[in-house]
Order: structure tokens, then sequence, then C-alpha cells
């Protein structure tokens, strides 16, 4: 059987085996990893866990599913994020919800996590500001670690604030308190915390990597920042120093090219031992300070 929808063409029956098989070709052009991707769109589509995919290769999708199936596959040759077409992402172990109104949450970020519990491995409860929080995968994912730690997360998106607070009830995380703001314009002057962390905009505006892969379909104001990418961390750097208990820690993720630039702005507004932090992948991906 054929069919030819949006531009892709399925040959043989709607077996799962089968449209595994083609989906694997179609995307192979396209994605790094194509196979997964398949998988998961599948599952998404017949409501199963992938190891279904593996145990009843034989099972067929009704001419609904294989619909959209092949809508999602569309999609995802054009290269829309997986984790747009199925809504969820996964992170620090957790489902997150997300939207195009929030950036997709990444492994890279989880060296942020590991980072901040490494050096707050005891029991002493803290204080924490998550600047940006987007999905609010860093607030929440510490949360679910350090479940007596009072943390604050906020976001200018108030659709990123409504997605974060889904989470949060989603996750049954709501001792965190998520709410609106510009950065720290509506944080209650006299608050202070131990810990301030931001994964702010840090791509120069002409970087040619804005045109390729999965950020072409996020939304630019939650990763674009003027000066060469540097102006929301300047900015958060010098505000934080007025929210920060006394040897409060100041965290961002960037760039892996920005961890030196970064150790120089935090150091210049009298933030001490500026040091950078290197992801999985070898990259410079985490700097942070006291103040």
């Amino acid at each position: 059987m054929n069919n030819n929808f949006t531009c892709l063409r399925l040959v043989g029956d709607n077996s799962i085996a089968n449209l595994t098989f083609q989906g694997h070709q179609l995307l192979a052009k396209t994605s790094d990893s194509a196979k997964l991707d398949v998988e998961i769109l599948l599952s998404f589509v017949l409501k199963k866990e992938r190891s279904y995919l593996l145990t009843w290769p034989e099972n067929k999708l009704s001419d609904e599913q294989l619909l959209e199936f092949i809508s999602l596959l569309s999609r995802r040759a054009e290269g829309e994020p997986i984790a747009y077409l199925v809504g969820v992402k996964e992170f620090w172990s957790l489902p997150f919800a997300v939207s195009k109104s929030t950036l997709i949450p990444r492994p890279d970020t989880e060296t942020l996590i590991e980072l901040i519990l490494d050096l707050h491995a005891d029991d002493k409860v803290l204080t924490c500001l998550d600047l940006g929080t987007g999905t609010g995968a860093i607030a929440l994912a510490l949360a679910s670690e350090k479940p007596l730690w009072q943390i604050d997360a906020l976001d200018f998106n108030t659709e990123a604030v409504s997605l974060a607070q889904h989470n949060a009830n989603n996750l049954s995380l709501t001792q965190v308190s998520i709410y609106q703001s510009d950065w720290f314009d509506s944080v209650d002057e006299n608050k202070k915390f131990d810990l301030i962390v931001s994964n702010p905009p840090y791509i120069d505006d002409n970087d040619v990597n804005l045109t390729q892969g999965d950020v072409r379909f996020e939304p630019k104001s939650a990763l674009v920042a003027s000066e060469q990418g540097l102006a929301d961390i300047k900015h958060i750097a010098n505000k934080a120093r007025f929210f920060l208990n006394a040897n409060g820690q100041l965290f961002f993720e960037h760039g892996f090219e920005q961890g030196l630039e970064v150790r120089n702005i935090l150091t210049s507004l009298g933030y001490k031992h500026a040091q950078t932090v290197r992801d999985l992948n070898g990259h410079e991906r985490v700097t942070w300070a006291i103040y």
C-alpha cells in the first residue's frame, strides 16, 4: 500500500516494524537520532511505552493513527524538535511539559544541577532564586533533590510561568514559588538568597547556530542577548549582588566559548573565586562565583 501525505511516501503495510524502518530511512537525512525519533513518535501516537514497539512489531496502526504519525514525521523531517511534537522532555529523570514559549531543557544543563548538589551535599536548608526559569527545569530539579530548600523561580514570559507552575503541580513540587518578573524587578528588595542561578539568553544575534537545528523553532527572546550574548549575564551579575546573602553564590549556564568572559565579568564586579565547570562533552558550560 502506498500513502503520500505531506510530501512523505510510505510503502507497504501499517505495521510498527514497517513504519519504524521507513521512518528511520526518511529521517536519517535530517536527524542524528532518526530511529529513536521514530520510536518516540510511534509510542506517542499509540500511547504505549517504547518497549511495546519491540514486543509487538507486527501490530498495525489504524488509519487515524497513521495520519497522525505521518504528520508528526513530516514535521520532524522539517527539523521541528521531538519535544515540541510530543509536548514533553525528560530532564533530571523528570518529565517536563514543554511548549514553544520556552526553551527545551537540555542535558548540558544537568551539569549545573550536579555542581550545586555537589557543593551543597549537606542537609543545610538554603534559599535559592532561579532567574528565567522557562519550564521550571532547574528550580524543580533542585527541589526534587532538596525538598526543604526555599526556592523562587521567575520568568518574564507569562506563558512560561504558567507552564512552570503546571510542571510543579504535575511533579508534586508545589513548594517552589513561581512568578512573573523581568529579572529582579518583581523580587522583594528585602529578600536575600544563598544561591542565585540562571540559564539566561547568551547567544549573539549574528550567531549562525540560530539558523540550524532545534533552535530555529525555539523562542528567540530566550536565546539571544546583545553585547555578543553577554548583556543579560552582565545585568544579572550586577543586580544579584544586592540579593545575595554574605558568601552567597551566583551560577550561570553560558555558551561554550564564554567562560573567560563570564569569569572576568564576575571578578570585575567584586565576586570572588570565579571558576568554570565543563559539561559531559568537555565544553565550558557553567561559571560560578561567591559574593
